[in-house]
């Protein structure tokens, strides 16, 4: 809008009020006709819409009749405004005239930056900005002495060559910033440095403690066996595979050679001693058998049972029907078990198309005392009830098994059950345990599941008393 729209002290009388804008005269005009005032740009904004009337009285204007009113603007400049920066906080008062000089020098007044650098401001945050803000400000740079602009001091500040800066390996050495990188490549102690044989990277004043446990330091064989030049992690392997100085033991020595001397003789001692080799040889094979029949026996009588009960499982039964059948009194031998810990050792046997009186028709079963480790610890004879089962396969959801089951008490005077003297490798009728040449027939084992997946279970258990077991 053309008036002024200061904040006035005053409330202005309607003489200084334009009629177009409402707001005090600007450069005032009347019409010498009618005598109505206005501001000049606000009549000129009315007479430009075609209209030449009196905007108050609506009567013909003459342009020639229309003339600055200066008294008027003398009147209206001597109003009393406040500055138009007063809500900022600006607490300047004056005539309306005044306000422009006045301006000039207020604190809140926005002007542009002197360096011409497109920064707008208050005028009171003109010396800071000159100072320390403005791009386009003079600073000289106090390391070198060189003047730059605020924006190129900005980019020079970090790399002046003449500034004193600190190592950056953390030597501790400070310096010029252009010496800087010839001290970090050459002079530093904390450089870094590649090791010359494992090309790993180590600080400068480390790595000759490093060469001390390179792997690929270059060492003599201690040996000098003429390779100068081997590397530490090497020289091991050198020395065990390649190194022909190096002692060595003869291959024999497992068999009792006690030869060592060099790898390149070695061939020459195995030839002259061939002879003496092949005796070690064969004494070692004879003591190893030997060993290995002890370990069998031991891990024997590691697998025997010591609960007093055996479940004998007996595969392939059908083959092993006949096969008894055609070689005749064909004993079977169950596994050995104890009665029970540090106890007897027995042995079950079973005559598959039967033995004696039950012989091509009957299975007969049979238990005997066999030499235990324990027997000098024991009573004589042997005593205890014994029980034989041959168990029933069927499926007990399905039906009640029916085992076949036979019980006896030893005869202490039978000479089977008295302290074993010897083994008895003999199938002789008087060599036979205690038992029943006609514990089942042929027939009957057919019935039910007694043969199930080609296999039967015999199971032989020995009462003991628990006081002798405890």
């Amino acid at each position: 809008m053309p008036g002024y729209d200061y904040k006035f002290l005053e409330k202005l009388r309607r003489k200084f009020l334009c009629p177009l804008c409402g707001k005090a005269m600007r450069e005032p005009v009347q019409v010498s006709t009618c005598g109505h005032r206005f501001c000049d740009t606000c009549l000129q904004e009315f007479l430009s819409e075609g209209v030449f009337k009196c905007p108050e009285d609506q009567l013909p204007l003459d342009y020639a009749k229309i003339y600055p009113d200066r008294d008027l603007e003398t009147q209206v400049m001597s109003l009393t405004i406040r500055c138009i920066h007063s809500e900022e906080g600006c607490r300047w008062s004056g005539q309306l005239k005044q306000l422009q000089a006045h301006l000039n020098i207020c604190a809140f007044n926005v002007i542009p930056c002197p360096n011409r650098c497109s920064t707008k401001l208050i005028r009171r945050d003109l010396p800071e900005h000159m100072q320390h803000d403005c791009p386009k400000r003079k600073v000289r740079c106090e390391f070198c002495g060189t003047d730059f602009t605020g924006e190129a001091y900005e980019e020079h500040q970090g790399c002046c060559p003449q500034e004193s800066v600190y190592c950056e390996n953390k030597c501790g050495a400070r310096m010029m910033r252009r010496v800087l990188s010839q001290h970090s490549l050459v002079e530093c102690p904390k450089r870094t440095q590649p090791c010359p044989y494992c090309n790993k990277e180590f600080v400068f004043d480390t790595i000759q403690s490093h060469q001390y446990q390179c792997p690929r330091f270059p060492t003599p064989c201690p040996n000098q066996c003429g390779v100068s030049s081997i590397a530490r992690e090497d020289l091991s392997s050198h020395i065990k595979e390649s190194c022909n100085s190096a002692l060595v033991l003869c291959p024999f020595k497992d068999s009792g050679c006690k030869h060592r001397g060099p790898k390149i003789t070695m061939s020459r001692h195995l030839e002259e001693t061939m002879r003496v080799h092949l005796s070690m040889m064969s004494s070692l094979v004879s003591r190893q058998r030997q060993e290995i029949l002890e370990l069998r026996k031991q891990v024997e009588e590691l697998s025997v049972s010591s609960e007093g009960v055996l479940i004998w499982k007996i595969s392939d039964y059908s083959r092993k029907v006949q096969e008894a059948k055609v070689r005749g009194n064909y004993e079977s031998f169950s596994p050995p078990f104890y009665t029970h810990k540090y106890g007897y050792k027995l042995q079950v046997s079973a005559f598959l198309n039967g033995n004696g009186s039950g012989e091509g028709s009957y299975l007969s079963v049979y238990i005997r005392v066999l030499p235990g480790e324990y027997d000098n610890l024991l009573e004589w004879p042997f005593s205890y009830r014994v029980t034989f089962s041959l168990l029933d396969q069927s499926d007990p959801s399905l039906s009640k098994p029916q085992n076949i089951t036979e019980t006896f008490n030893p005869d202490p005077n039978w000479k089977n059950f008295q302290k074993p003297g010897g083994s008895r490798n003999s199938l002789d009728e008087s060599t036979l345990g205690f038992g029943y040449p006609k514990f089942i027939s042929n027939e009957d084992i057919r019935k039910r599941n007694y043969v199930r997946d080609n296999a039967i279970f015999l199971r032989a258990s020995v009462e003991i008393p628990q006081k002798i077991i405890a």
